[in-house]
């Protein structure tokens, strides 16, 4: 049978996004599972993390298997991805025989992979999952590239758990000031599964250069049509807010500068105003507050928004662990056959 990997949530059933939920819901309860005793799982982390990887070490031991953890250019030896490259830089070996040898060794393989912020037509391809995905003969799993799947199953989780049935619920996506661009991954992701569980999205950006990529709004389009939700966005700050059950930060750089920061700076300093404070959420529903982690306080959001009762981020960075074993146990069951 063909290989089932965890690349994006969209590439699952509503079922089986449902599944998942409530085995995460089962191991909040029950932290322990067997579903990978006796196996091994690679963590491949190009760059650095705090929540993924001490929740996905902690998530194999708990389900009886062991974790090897793998930092191309440090703890292990640098990996190429591209194909055909001539190999006469930094990178000592292929992905293609990275993703092979590995494959012999575990059952499931993590990649951690940032885009590299030179070319967004290359990192859009997300090409060294992809390249992993190509290589290897077991199961790949997303730890967060230009998408962030775990997280965005944390943070519906978390919801789910506030808020009971999220559909009509209206979800604001707020973009934030940070001192450089980032990733846009998480807000991809958020945007997809919020409009996947039929919420009411407004996306909320600063100017025009901060709308993201036209692929996952026209998946998010798509969902919509699908779950009975709606997606808006807008650059007012109070219409954004105002209303909102659910407000979800986060930063992220201007597509039109991709690869340029210093031509996007003065852009950026201009909305530094986009700051979650108390005036803002108090223009919501009696709204929620979350962020995926780390969170620069006073900058991204104030110390009040981050200490305030109706603040889940610390719940949702919880959540983690729990919906990554059930992720790998799904993700298991998936790929064993079945007489």
């Amino acid at each position: 049978m063909s290989l089932r990997h965890f690349l994006s949530t969209q590439h699952l059933s509503r079922a089986e996004l449902e599944a998942i939920f409530s085995l995460a819901s089962a191991f909040k309860r029950e932290p322990t599972g067997h579903a990978l005793a006796g196996k091994g799982v690679a963590l491949v982390f190009l760059n650095p993390s705090l929540r993924t990887r001490t929740s996905f070490e902690l998530g194999v031991h708990q389900l009886g298997g062991h974790a090897v953890v793998l930092e191309p250019g440090r703890g292990a030896w640098g990996i190429e991805w591209r194909e055909g490259a001539v190999m006469d830089g930094e990178a000592e070996e292929h992905v293609a025989e990275v993703a092979r040898v590995l494959s012999r060794y575990v059952a499931l393989i993590g990649v951690r992979a940032f885009p590299r912020f030179r070319d967004w037509a290359e990192d859009r391809e997300d090409p060294v999952l992809s390249a992993f995905v190509r290589h290897a003969t077991v199961p790949v799993f997303n730890m967060e590239t230009i998408l962030h799947p775990c997280q965005e199953l944390a943070h519906a989780l978390a919801m789910r758990e506030r808020l009971g049935d999220l559909r009509g619920r209206k979800y604001l996506l707020t973009w934030t000031y940070h001192p450089r661009p980032l990733n846009t991954a998480v807000a991809n992701s958020a945007l997809l599964i919020a409009t996947r569980l039929g919420m009411d999205v407004t996306l909320l950006i600063p100017s025009e250069e901060y709308r993201l990529d036209e692929r996952f709004l026209a998946a998010a389009e798509a969902n919509c049509q699908e779950s009975g939700g709606s997606l808006r966005i807008t650059t007012d700050i109070e219409e954004g807010y105002r209303d909102a059950a659910v407000v979800y930060a986060k930063s992220w750089g201007a597509l039109p500068f991709y690869g340029r920061p210093e031509e996007e700076r003065p852009l950026r300093e201009r909305f530094r105003h986009f700051i979650v404070d108390e005036a803002k959420m108090a223009l919501t529903r009696g709204g929620l507050f979350s962020h995926c982690l780390p969170l620069r306080r006073n900058v991204k959001a104030t110390d009040a928004v981050m200490d305030a009762p109706y603040c889940f981020a610390i719940d949702e960075a919880e959540n983690r662990l729990h919906v990554q074993k059930a992720m790998m146990t799904w993700l298991i069951a998936e790929n064993t056959p079945h007489v």
